[in-house]
């Protein structure tokens, strides 16, 4: 993150997703389908769960002027192969931990 290479990041955040999901194996038809179909959208440099595992919180990596198709789409396919609703909450990324004064 401090050189700005959001690309690597994308790829580390994906690469520790299936981590958890084949070696530690903590991740489950619910979050798998968030990550899986947030891999495939267009925009996406990166996603993985987050949180404890077994059903909770994604967190994905995306292009600003992707985000609307992405809830749109993501949240589709979660409807469709879990049965619930998903909810989104949109961030930014900050400047990081800093001394307050």
């Amino acid at each position: 993150m401090t050189t700005n290479n959001l690309t690597r990041f994308g790829r580390l955040m994906n690469a520790s997703h299936i981590s958890l999901e084949f070696d530690y194996e903590v991740t489950g038809i619910v979050l798998d389908t968030l990550v899986h179909t947030a891999w495939k959208q267009p925009g996406v440099l990166g996603a993985r769960m987050t949180g404890a595992g077994f059903g909770g919180c994604a967190i994905a990596l995306v292009e600003n002027d992707a985000i609307a198709s992405f809830k749109e789409n993501v949240g589709a396919k979660y409807r469709e192969i879990t049965g619930f609703n998903a909810s989104f909450y949109i961030t930014e990324i900050g400047a990081g931990p800093r001394e307050l004064h």
